[in-house]
Formats: C-alpha cells, sequence, structure tokens
C-alpha cells in the first residue's frame, strides 16, 4: 500500500495522492475523480490485513496542516509521510472536497466495510491546527430549558424602521396592489422589517376561541358549518353556563393563552334577546377579572349594545369583512358589506378594539384579495388584531369543494399586512393545523405574532396546545402579555413613541428590544 500512495504522488504531483490518502482514511471509499461515487473494496486478503491491522493518525498536506487522516494498515505512517512529502500543496478546491477535521482533534476515520472506525486523538501540539469554530449552544440546557437568548450585538434605530414603514391609512388601490405583487421572498423580508419596528420578534400573542353558542344560525355564509341553511353535522345547542365558559378560561390562561375569546352563532345582539346578551356580559366580566384580554363575535351590534360591551371590560370585537366588497355577494346574501362596516364603526366609536380580517380560498382571485387588505388598511383606523384564515372547507357547505389554499398564499397575504398595517396585530388563524411547522415559522416570519390556541376553533379543527408549545420552544418564540393595548401603552403606540412592551430584557443579535422605556 506505502509504494501505491508514493507512486501515485510521484506520478500525478496533483490532487491524486491527497485524493488517495482521504480514500484510505475513509475505510478504502472511493473519493470523486477515483473510480465514481460507490465504494470499492480492495482485494479480500488486504481487506483482512485493514480491518485487523491498528490505527494510526497522521497529519497530510491535504489539508494544508489544518487536519489530521486515519488510515489503516501496519505500513500506514509512512505511506501517508510518503505521499504527502511527494505531493504538491493541494488547491483550495481540493481541500474543500477532502474536508477539515474537527475543531481540537483528527478527522474522523471512514467505516470501512461496515464496521465502525477508531480513531487515535492527535495533539493540537503536534498537529497545527485553526482556530476552533465557535461551538452551537445547546437547544436545551441541563433542566431541559431552552437556552436564554444572547445579547442584541448592535443597537437597531427603531424611529428609521418606523420612517420607513409608517402607520398610515391613505393607502391607494394601486400602491395596495404594488406591495402585494412583489417578489414573495422580498415580500417576506420587507415584512419582516416592517414587524421589528413595531413588535418584539419573538413576541406571539396566544389566544383561545370558545363557541359559547353552537349551530343554528340564520345566516347564510357559504363556508360555515354553523349555518342553519345546510346540513352539516353541527347541530344547534343552547348558550353555554357561565361556570363552563369561565372553566374554559381558566385552562385556556393556564395553558398560555392571554386573550380568550368567545363566538356566538347569532345574526346579532337584536335577534336574541336581553337576558342572553345579559348572560354574555356576565362572561366577560368575569373572565376580564382573571386578568385576561376578553374578546367576543357576536354578530351585528349597534352602538349601544357596543357601549355595554365596554363597560362590562371588552378588549376586543371580531367582525370579519370576509373577503372584497366585489366578491362578498356570491359568498353571503342575508347581510351586505354595509352591515359590517357599520359594525366595525360601532365597535370603534365605543372604545373597543376592532378585530377583522378575512378569508382566503373562497374562490376569490388576487384582485379580491388586494381589495379586501385595502379596505381594511383605509378603515378610520386600522384594526387592532387582522387574522389572516385560510378556508377549512365544511362538507355540507357550498364551499365543501373547495381546493386546499396554499401555504405560500398565507405568506403573501400575512407580509402584505404586515406592511400595510404594521402596528396591528397579525393573526394566523383558520386552517393552521394543515400547516407544518416550518410554514409557520415562515408566516411568523413575514409578520404574523398572533395565534389561536386549543384543539378546535368554533367547529374547526386546530393544533393541540402542546403541539404549539413544541413549535414555540423549536422556534424560540415567546408569548405576548396581555393589555399591550390598554391604557397609556395603547396611547403611546396611537403617537407612534412606543412599541410592545416586553418582558425580558435581552433579546438575540439584530432584534428590537423594545420595552416601556423605549417611549
Amino acid at each position: 500500500m506505502a509504494p501505491l500512495l508514493a507512486t501515485a504522488a510521484r506520478r500525478s504531483g496533483t490532487a491524486l495522492a491527497h485524493r488517495a490518502v482521504a480514500a484510505a482514511a475513509a475505510g478504502w471509499r472511493s473519493v470523486g475523480g477515483i473510480g465514481g461515487g460507490a465504494p470499492s473494496p480492495p482485494p479480500p486478503s488486504a481487506a483482512t490485513a485493514v480491518a485487523s491491522a491498528p490505527v494510526f493518525v497522521t497529519p497530510t498536506a491535504a489539508v494544508a496542516g489544518a487536519a489530521a487522516v486515519a488510515v489503516r494498515g501496519a505500513a500506514a505512517p509512512a505511506a501517508a509521510a510518503a505521499a504527502a512529502a511527494a505531493a504538491p500543496p493541494p488547491r483550495s478546491s481540493q481541500v474543500a472536497d477532502l474536508g477539515a477535521a474537527p475543531p481540537g482533534g483528527a478527522a474522523r476515520g471512514g467505516g470501512g466495510f461496515g464496521s465502525p472506525a477508531a480513531v487515535e486523538t492527535v495533539s493540537p501540539a503536534a498537529v497545527p491546527l485553526p482556530a476552533a469554530a465557535p461551538r452551537r449552544p445547546p437547544a436545551v440546557d441541563a433542566t431541559g430549558a431552552p437556552p436564554s437568548p444572547a445579547p442584541a450585538s448592535a443597537d437597531v434605530d427603531v424611529a428609521a424602521l418606523r420612517a420607513r414603514f409608517p402607520v398610515r391609512t391613505d393607502w391607494t388601490l394601486e400602491e395596495v396592489r404594488e406591495v402585494y405583487n412583489r417578489p414573495l421572498m422580498s415580500l417576506i423580508f420587507d415584512g419582516a422589517t416592517a414587524h421589528r419596528a413595531y413588535f418584539h420578534p419573538r413576541e406571539v400573542q396566544q389566544c383561545t376561541l370558545l363557541s359559547i353558542k353552537t349551530g343554528g344560525c340564520p345566516e347564510d355564509c357559504s363556508y360555515c358549518s354553523q349555518s342553519s341553511r345546510y346540513v352539516t353535522a353541527v347541530e344547534a345547542e343552547r348558550l353555554l353556563a357561565l361556570e363552563a365558559v369561565l372553566a374554559s378560561a381558566r385552562e385556556a390562561k393556564a395553558a398560555g393563552s392571554t386573550r380568550f375569546c368567545m363566538g356566538a352563532a347569532w345574526r346579532g345582539v337584536a335577534q336574541v334577546g336581553p337576558r342572553q346578551f345579559d348572560r354574555v356580559l356576565s362572561m366577560v366580566s368575569e373572565i376580564r377579572d382573571m386578568g385576561m384580554e376578553v374578546c367576543a363575535t357576536l354578530g351585528m351590534v349597534t352602538a349601544p349594545e357596543a357601549a355595554r360591551l365596554k363597560a362590562a371590560g371588552l378588549t376586543a370585537y371580531n367582525h370579519n369583512l370576509d373577503t372584497s366588497r366585489e366578491f362578498y355577494p356570491t359568498v353571503i346574501t342575508s347581510r351586505d358589506y354595509d352591515d359590517r362596516l357599520r359594525t366595525l364603526a360601532a365597535v370603534r366609536e365605543a372604545g373597543i378594539s376592532v378585530c377583522s380580517g378575512g378569508i382566503i380560498g373562497l374562490g376569490e382571485g388576487h384582485t379580491d384579495r388586494v381589495s379586501l387588505l385595502h379596505t381594511l388598511a383605509t378603515l378610520p383606523a386600522h384594526p387592532e388584531s387582522v387574522p389572516v384564515n385560510a378556508l377549512v372547507a365544511n362538507e355540507g357547505t357550498p364551499l365543501a369543494d373547495m381546493p386546499p389554499v396554499p401555504a405560500s398564499e398565507l405568506w403573501r397575504m400575512v407580509a402584505t399586512a404586515r406592511l400595510l398595517m404594521p402596528r396591528s396585530m397579525v393573526r394566523l388563524s383558520a386552517g393552521r393545523l394543515t400547516l407544518s411547522m416550518a410554514e409557520q415559522a415562515l408566516c411568523f416570519l413575514a409578520g404574523a405574532n398572533s395565534i389561536f390556541t386549543g384543539d378546535k376553533l368554533l367547529t374547526t379543527p386546530n393544533p393541540e396546545h402542546s403541539a404549539d408549545a413544541q413549535m414555540f420552544a423549536t422556534l424560540g418564540l415567546v408569548g405576548k402579555q396581555p393589555f399591550y393595548y390598554d391604557g397609556e401603552s395603547y396611547a403611546a403606540a396611537a403617537a407612534g413613541g412606543a412599541a410592545a412592551p416586553v418582558e425580558e430584557a435581552t433579546a438575540t443579535a439584530g432584534e428590537v428590544v423594545a420595552t416601556k422605556s423605549s417611549a
């Protein structure tokens, strides 16, 4: 074996010897350029000798003194030394082909015929090695908790970011179209940058949505399994008892939710009479006393009804526009678009945060999505929350056969919403169950910073708490604290003076740390 390697080095004067040494180090596996890519074992007699021979570790010129190669065989030290001495220094591409040793020790030997290779460590004093690359921190520490985030490496000019991504309600339809149609990777990058201007990039609000009155709705929303006009698996139920709702709220809080949302399948509050509405007001007050934000979606409300909800302690009211004004009549006919806008106006005037977004996958086109986003972004004030829903097709509804929404279309909607309404919470809502963790991660990167947790959204399946907890741990996300939009912090944010308060004192490199003291 030694004469073979030395002769190869003398004859070629190129990378052949280096690759031959690497082949020996890898337990006689072939290296690109020597016998192709498949393992090529030596003759049986040589195999027996190699398998039983001691292991020696020798530095070679093939890695420019920065690594050591494990060579099997009794004559290996002399062979390797001869090959290294005869061969000229390798080109950088050859070094890259062969690879380098792990910091502080020798390169790993190959498995040779399927058996693990034993490697004797070479002293760094004997073999000059480059400075060791910094080791990655462990995924968890000894207690099983994720490592603490590293301090930010540089200050970020939040004022400059906000000047680049201002809060404005005068968007033109053409401007919205231009944002929406940007190349997807550029759009996601811009959404991530705008997100950091107003929010901590790792904070994600966790909300829980409970159906307190299921089924029997007189509306004809084509996507909804709770409509009494369609034959679905959902049966009409009575309004839940107060204690059952409070028990659900306590469970949600224990699981990390900071906002508890209640949905009733009503056309509006006026439909059900004062006694049921009074029961809902009691639920709002009791849950608010738990220290949670409280949201409700009860259909259409008038100004006096909204005022009573505000007095009870309601934080936010959800009433989605669903889609564009132009496409809306093909989805719903039992109420018109202006009915929805009037409800949003009543909620806003009562001092309740507006939660309003839409659904994609209803059969609409990109023009309709642009129109929906334009309507939301040009309201008198941006919604505090903008839910982005992907249709979950329900059997028995007119839209039961609609195809699933590709994740890339959610990324585009989220990023565009973030750029148009940079200070709003962008909530990744229905349809999340079909997304992988990686697909959800891109939604968060694009600007989503709120999700619904729990195994059900009204009547629609949703990821379980345990799955979301694992996702938060893997992606390094943290829960948002409640009541960001209350009192002084809301006023400061409305004036452009402060982003969301953050509990932790540090953030990873490049993140904006937005605290009350930054106002």
